[in-house]
């Protein structure tokens, strides 16, 4: 039993790896895939057969790889279907994007939330389960993006500090919506935008890469030799509650000096004396406006940057990122956190002259959490199942 364990596990990961080949490379023929991957063009013909048996590529017309012998034909990944859905949850908006397997976003919406986070969620995910029946394309698979921690069965939400949400409620109502039962997974929103940024976003090409959040919340995704990294628990990435902040500083977790409490959105607008207007995203865009008319708004948010530079130094000097990508809200701050938390960083990293981690900004913005859910719930597409 073992034994077929072990061999169907390798099949899952040689078939991802030729969807990967395809969507990042393009069309190409069993001869070209095996080149393109390093699988010897048997395994990659018994792959190609069955993701076309399965819906997820598709042949094209014949093509010539070389000057002798019969033309090949090449396949590509199929457009129509299926398609993975990505919802997320946060304090001031629910999400959801549904992406094919080629990577392109084939619906996107986001709405402000008031009050009853899993009613929004369950609306939401009704009114895209509507909007596919109507488009011909079919969901495999749904994840929900949430700002905390997911138990092992990928579906039980155990600590989401800012939300009072715990259990199962949040993937129960987008089964619901989809008629499903069980089908739905959930996940640390960290954790997905992480992936994302990898495949389709300012991580792409990274080994090691660090992807932390910009919300109310703080937490990272963690990217090990081109894999997530989880941890025994899956809890690896919970940063924000660190005790690296300012000592003093309330954090919604009840506690004090937590990172978040010097970092995140309401740190922001507390240091810069602005109001936060609709999603973390839309007050920072606002916060940067302000900030070329205001000395006073620079320096706020210079202070969170050093902040965030120091934190990220602590956290650098355990991981050893090649790369950091901040999403999120730091996004439209650009430079203006960019700069001082770059300083802070090689002030204070240790090991500093023997470089810095790349720090860049998220290329998919908000939407990078949900974008990361659809990735993830198309994982069964690129097993061929």
């Amino acid at each position: 039993m073992a034994d077929l364990a072990g061999a169907e596990s390798l099949r899952r990961r040689n078939a991802a790896t030729v969807v990967r080949a395809l969507r990042e490379g393009g069309p190409g023929s069993r001869a070209e895939l095996a080149t393109r991957t390093g699988l010897a063009k048997a395994t990659v013909g018994t792959i190609v057969s069955g993701l076309e048996d399965a819906g997820v590529v598709t042949g094209l017309e014949q093509v010539r790889s070389g000057e002798r012998g019969r033309p090949g034909q090449a396949v590509t990944l199929a457009r129509s279907r299926p398609v993975g859905v990505g919802f997320e949850v946060n304090v001031e908006y629910v999400a959801a994007v549904v992406l094919d397997l080629g990577g392109e976003v084939r619906h996107q919406v986001t709405r402000p939330v008031a009050d009853d986070l899993v009613g929004a969620l369950g609306a939401l995910a009704a009114d895209v389960a509507g909007e596919l029946a109507g488009s011909g394309l079919r969901a495999i698979g749904a994840t929900v993006a949430l700002p905390g921690l997911v138990d092992g069965d990928d579906r039980t939400a155990v600590w989401v500090p800012n939300l009072e949400v715990a259990g199962r409620n949040l993937v129960e109502a987008v089964d619901a919506a989809f008629g499903w039962t069980g089908r739905t997974r959930a996940g640390n929103d960290a954790d997905l935008s992480a992936l994302a940024e990898l495949h389709l976003g300012a991580g792409r090409g990274a080994e090691h890469l660090l992807y932390l959040t910009g919300t109310v919340g703080v937490g990272a995704g963690l990217v090990e030799g081109g894999r997530l990294l989880r941890g025994a628990r899956g809890f690896a990435g919970e940063v924000g509650h660190l005790p690296i902040g300012e000592a003093g500083a309330a954090c919604g977790c009840g506690r004090t000096g937590c990172w978040e409490a010097s970092v995140g959105l309401h740190a922001l607008a507390a240091a810069v004396g602005l109001p936060e207007v609709g999603t973390p995203y839309e007050t920072a865009a606002a916060v940067a406006g302000a900030a070329a008319e205001s000395a006073d708004v620079r320096a706020g948010i210079a202070a969170v940057g050093r902040w965030l530079g120091r934190g990220l130094a602590i956290v650098s000097g355990v991981l050893d990122p090649g790369v950091v990508v901040l999403g999120g809200y730091f996004v439209p701050l650009g430079d203006l956190i960019l700069e001082p938390a770059r300083a802070e960083l090689a002030a204070t990293l240790a090991s500093s002259d023997l470089g810095l981690p790349d720090l860049r900004l998220a290329l998919l913005g908000t939407a990078s959490a949900a974008t990361g859910a659809a990735e993830r719930s198309l994982e069964p597409a690129y097993a061929g199942t």
